[in-house]
């Protein structure tokens, strides 16, 4: 069966992966690391292009 494609494009600023988890190196004390979750400043973490004016914006 084939998959069809959005119709959205993705964002030109993140490629499609709005949201990223960086370790910060520090640990919680049940083990499991302390993330930082980063939202792409150019979609607002929704992965999809946004129009002309708004990425534009976005760039400031």
């Amino acid at each position: 069966m084939h998959q069809h494609d959005s119709n959205t494009p993705d964002c030109p600023f993140c490629g499609g992966f709005p949201v990223v988890a960086i370790a910060t190196g520090a640990r919680h004390r049940d083990g499991s690391r302390v993330l930082l979750r980063v939202v792409c400043r150019g979609c607002q973490g929704t992965g999809h292009g946004a129009p002309a004016r708004r990425r534009e914006a976005a760039r400031v």
